[in-house]
């Protein structure tokens, strides 16, 4: 792997598109993981042409869409869920909707992207817009629930799909969807868990008083993710997925944050001004921030998941200078020379989502983005010329 030396992150060492191979197992065991094969095939494939012939025409949001997917889901062995959200105890999600600590018809998710189980997972929770995001413009282009996934492995979904619609803004299509969830995939593109890739500015679209929830999704066994497009990953996506007994999804929701309320920078929550109070570099309601700084420092009485002192490490940068063979400095903090147009609120608002992300996920925030997927996936199938 030395040739791919280049797609590491300078900082951290982490290759984020790199395959992850699946862990050891007894070679006797391997006509029973046929046999599993052999029998969810059929079902999924069955439950899937349902859903093209006949869900996917009902009304949004009802229940026999998210029963389609869920039967998806459940037929490969997709039965553990384990979902967390910042600052709310085990077994009280009940109590919470109203407090808006969960997403919700009008707000954006903007959630981390390794896998298609992604987006049949939020699919089936939320039944929300799907969208994707390109690194340079903060326009969205909206998809179905097929071009989504089809998207995961650059293949060409048919037009019959979905209707394409011309780019546009979250708030654009917000105005359109008042009772819809909106889902962004800020990353622009999948990787293997391992990291959080540069933020697309494409939630800086949204208005400023939309609710942002950052959403890390992450699997076990880690090896379903897909990081490289193509079929032959279909193929290999398939056989993990439906020869495994099961599998689980840890889902961990971040506190919701709005444009109108640019996050503090880290520098400001660990030097207040004189006379400051405590509690102004503490978020409060629906611009709740949830940065490593001040997670690591909120008490929340055994709430949510447990951090420690080294998951704060995240939001301290490591410095990374640009090589002289051209190579794009990177550090923990994933910022780049694009990000020069970016105002100063602006830029913490996108901080404050990748240090969210990075958190919940147990993660580090990498410099590597779609454009260096792009040429270590020309590298990997062997299409590359030159490799520097």
């Amino acid at each position: 792997m030395e040739k791919y030396g280049q797609y590491r992150d300078k900082g951290s060492g982490i290759a984020p598109f790199f395959p992850i191979s699946p862990e050891p197992s007894n070679p006797l065991l391997l006509p029973w993981y046929f046999f599993l094969f052999c029998v969810r095939v059929p079902l999924v494939s069955f439950g899937w042409i349902v859903w093209l012939a006949i869900i996917q025409w009902t009304p949004p949001g009802g229940a026999l869409r998210k029963a389609n997917l869920w039967c998806v889901l459940g037929i490969p062995g997709v039965w553990w869920i384990d979902i967390q959200v910042d600052g709310v105890r085990r077994g009280a999600l009940s109590a919470t909707r109203a407090k808006g600590r969960l997403p919700a018809v009008g707000t954006i998710i903007a959630s981390s992207h390794t896998s298609p189980l992604d987006i049949l997972y939020l699919g089936a929770i939320f039944d929300p817009i799907f969208t994707a995001s390109t690194p340079d413009s903060r326009l969205v282009q909206p998809l179905s629930l097929e071009a989504a996934l089809a998207s995961v492995f650059s293949v060409p979904a048919p037009a019959i799909f979905h209707a394409r619609q011309a780019p546009m803004t979250l708030a654009q299509l917000a105005s359109q969807n008042p009772d819809r969830t909106i889902v962004v995939f800020p990353e622009t593109t999948t990787s293997n868990g391992r990291a959080i890739l540069p933020l697309a500015p494409s939630l800086l679209s949204a208005q400023p008083t939309t609710k942002i929830y950052p959403v890390s999704l992450r699997y076990t066994p880690a090896d379903i993710v897909t990081p490289i497009p193509g079929w032959t990953e279909v193929a290999r996506f398939v056989w993990r997925l439906n020869s495994r007994p099961t599998h689980c999804i840890r889902v961990r929701v971040g506190g919701a944050l709005t444009l109108s309320s640019p996050p503090p920078t880290t520098e400001m929550l660990n030097t207040p001004p004189a006379g400051a109070t405590r509690s102004a570099a503490k978020s409060t309601g629906s611009s709740a921030i949830s940065t490593p700084s001040s997670a690591a420092r909120r008490s929340t009485g055994g709430a949510g998941y447990e951090t420690n002192f080294f998951d704060t490490l995240q939001a301290q940068k490591v410095a990374g200078d640009t090589d002289t063979d051209g190579d794009v400095s990177t550090d923990a903090s994933g910022e780049r020379d694009s990000d020069a147009e970016l105002s100063e609120p602006e830029r913490r608002v996108l901080d404050a989502v990748a240090e969210a992300l990075a958190r919940l996920g147990r993660v580090k925030r990498v410099g590597l983005g779609a454009k260096e997927k792009d040429s270590f996936v020309k590298a990997w199938w062997g299409r590359s010329k030159a490799r520097k």
